[in-house]
């Protein structure tokens, strides 16, 4: 009997040691890469997560040729985080291609194998990889044109990268671009089958506020297009304040909450308020440059836009009930001369 007890007890050390372990799961097994152009390097990225009960440790990660050359996270992966193995391969060879990378981890089993395959050519005629998006006869690599969050007051550059499937020739352009961006389209024609890209450059000395935006902009597919549905990107932007690196003397925002829940009380009330402290807790005057709301059922009443050392403004936020305009969850952002906390969000849920 008391053997039986002691080999139950071991099988249950045993069973809880194994579902203890480090479990390496990764987004994908064969990573389908399609046409490749001769003599480009790409790189290919597996987001890998640990689904175990302890750290997971990637020890080494091979691949199948000199061809390719791996990274991967180096420090240990907590349960239910994730780290990455990227690899880079140099395209030199023409033809088909089917690569595997081992990775070595402290998981059960230890050795996992992944792979990336597709066909390296001197002239890629399959865009669906890299242009993915197709309007009208013109293919595209992205729908958002989002700048990065400008806080130096430096010009910033984004790319639009398309392809010409039309049989004549293709004028790139984009229709209603703000004053405040310049666009230049290289080359200035396409040829059918041919590459091109157009640049934005976005100037924010000529933008006149601060704040988040996001604008329509359409591609022009041919000479007198016009502007639709079929045709549209959203251009976003967000404007920040160029503040001092030194905050030794300065303002520093706090909320006396930062998110708010008006689903019960509108289940009763056609119109609720509710109000946020906001403390200046910094050694300088605090400036509220911005508030900023993106939804018609949302309004909001600041009753102070300067805040000195110690003292508490009120930021009051008012959401309708309305049918036609229902929201799960919405934000307001300000914008201050916090050089910390220069962009702060308030979500809201209805």
């Amino acid at each position: 009997m008391k053997r039986l007890i002691l080999l139950l007890y071991l099988f249950i050390s045993f069973a809880g040691v194994v579902l203890a372990q480090p479990r390496l799961t990764s987004d994908k097994q064969t990573a389908e890469i399609g046409q490749v152009q001769w003599k480009e390097p790409i790189r290919v990225k597996y987001t890998i997560t640990n689904t175990g009960k302890d750290p997971l440790v990637l020890t080494d990660v091979t691949t199948s040729c000199g061809c390719v050359v791996a990274k991967w996270t180096q420090g240990p992966i907590d349960p239910q985080m994730q780290g990455v193995v990227e690899v880079e391969f140099d395209a030199e060879l023409l033809g088909t291609f089917h690569k595997s990378i081992a990775i070595y981890s402290n998981a059960d089993p230890s050795l996992v194998y992944l792979y990336f395959t597709g066909e390296v050519v001197q002239e890629i005629t399959d865009f669906s990889r890299t242009h993915p998006y197709k309007i009208g006869d013109i293919l595209v690599d992205k729908k958002q044109l989002v700048f990065p969050e400008n806080r130096n007051g430096e010009k910033q550059v984004i790319v639009l990268n398309i392809v010409n499937q039309k049989k004549k020739s293709y004028r790139p352009m984009l229709m209603h671009l703000p004053s405040y961006i310049e666009m230049n389209a290289e080359p200035d024609i396409l040829q059918k089958g041919e590459k091109g890209l157009i640049t934005l450059t976005l100037n924010p000395e000529a933008v006149r506020e601060y704040g988040h935006y996001n604008k329509p902009v359409y591609l022009s597919r041919f000479s007198g297009d016009k502007v639709g549905p079929d045709n549209e990107f959203s251009l976003q932007y967000t404007l920040l304040p160029k503040l001092p690196l030194n905050t030794s003397v300065s303002p520093q925002l706090r909320f006396s909450v930062t998110e708010l829940d008006f689903s019960a009380d509108l289940q009763k009330k056609s119109k609720v308020s509710k109000t946020i402290q906001l403390t200046n807790q910094g050694n300088a005057e605090l400036k509220i440059l911005k508030v900023q709301v993106f939804h018609p059922s949302v309004k909001v009443q600041l009753n102070k836009t300067s805040i000195q050392p110690g003292q508490r403004g009120k930021l009051k936020i008012t959401i309708e009930n309305d049918v036609n305009n229902l929201f799960k969850k919405e934000k307001v952002l300000l914008i201050t001369n916090d050089p910390i906390h220069s962009k702060e969000e308030i979500t809201i849920k209805q």
